[in-house]
């Protein structure tokens, strides 16, 4: 089963933290945007845990 890592950027930046999602294998399947503090991160692994669950695929490519 896949994991999160809430992670903190190295750079001086007024949104310094990020969290990745990994798959069990340690590979890294999304990165988010930047946040301006660790709850805010926090809040944005919970909106991907209740809504990452659609099977929709919109190609937007064309």
């Amino acid at each position: 089963m896949g994991h999160y890592v809430l992670k903190k950027s190295t750079k001086a930046t007024a949104e310094p933290f990020y969290f990745v999602l990994k798959a069990s294998n340690g590979q890294v399947i999304a990165q988010s945007e930047m946040y301006s503090s660790k709850a805010a991160a926090h809040k944005g692994i919970e909106s991907v845990q209740k809504n990452a669950s659609s099977t929709d695929i919109r190609d937007e490519t064309e």
